[in-house]
């Protein structure tokens, strides 16, 4: 059985769908077969892969218009690949908050591929509105990439309790993968106090890797290609191959 997990974080530009990208791509160096999955209508990870948004993708998975199969897409990594999304993923916001099981649909819509990959990454919009909830409720992991400042702790504080209701009422096997700091610079005290505070109080749900902040990164993705085939020796690529490995140790 695959392992799925759902990128959440409901503040932007965490580096939420880099990561994505990237433990994807390392998980597919390592010899898996990974799913990435674009539930976000900014369509940022579809780009950042080089996928074609105007195919069929995460809207029309949903809404019944194409099969798993014919949504999915191959990237220019062996073993990698992706469900692209589109700015008409913005209606299935609306769309399924009129159905009684709206929060269920990307569960069903991923069951075929349950056994077809080793990992399905889901990336999900910076929200805790419907879309997330639907990946939350598909997922049997939650992975949280942390920025490294002051309002991260209280956005944390309110997304763990979102993932709490959620093992509750929707999805009891749901677990915390794992939290990890991004963006991470150590000139900074209040970078190196966050780091401090959180994994003092997570402690092992804390990943050991931290990313830091590093421009090759940022590149990365107009290039349409993950950082290990843009610059797999910066400090960004070797940060992410080996989060990519705990990644791997704690799905085993």
């Amino acid at each position: 059985m695959g392992k799925t997990y759902v990128f959440v974080n409901q503040k932007g530009g965490v580096g939420k769908t880099t990561s994505a990208i990237n433990i994807g791509a390392y998980l597919a160096d390592a010899g898996k077969s990974v799913l990435l999955v674009d539930f976000d209508s900014q369509a940022n990870l579809t780009s950042g892969v080089g996928a074609d948004g105007a195919k069929p993708g995460s809207y029309q998975l949903l809404s019944g218009a194409a099969t798993l199969e014919e949504a999915v897409q191959q990237t220019s990594v062996r073993g990698l690949f992706v469900v692209p999304a589109s700015i008409d993923l913005s209606g299935a916001a609306v769309e399924l908050v009129e159905q009684k099981d709206r929060d269920f649909y990307l569960k069903r819509a991923l069951e075929p591929a349950s056994g077809r990959y080793d990992y399905v990454l889901i990336d999900c919009p910076p929200s805790l509105g419907v879309l997330t909830l639907n990946g939350l409720i598909a997922a049997d992991a939650v992975l949280i990439p942390l920025q490294c400042e002051y309002y991260a702790l209280e956005g944390l504080s309110l997304l763990l309790q979102t993932v709490k209701r959620i093992q509750k009422n929707l999805n009891p096997e749901l677990d915390v993968g794992g939290i990890f700091f991004t963006m991470y610079d150590q000139r900074t005290r209040l970078a190196q106090d966050v780091v401090r505070q959180v994994s003092s109080y997570f402690k092992d749900r804390v990943f050991k890797t931290i990313i830091p902040r590093n421009v090759r990164l940022s590149e990365a993705p107009s290039h349409g290609v993950p950082i290990s085939q843009y610059d797999a020796l910066c400090v960004g690529a070797r940060s992410y191959k080996s989060l990519a490995a705990e990644v791997l140790d704690r799905g085993r």
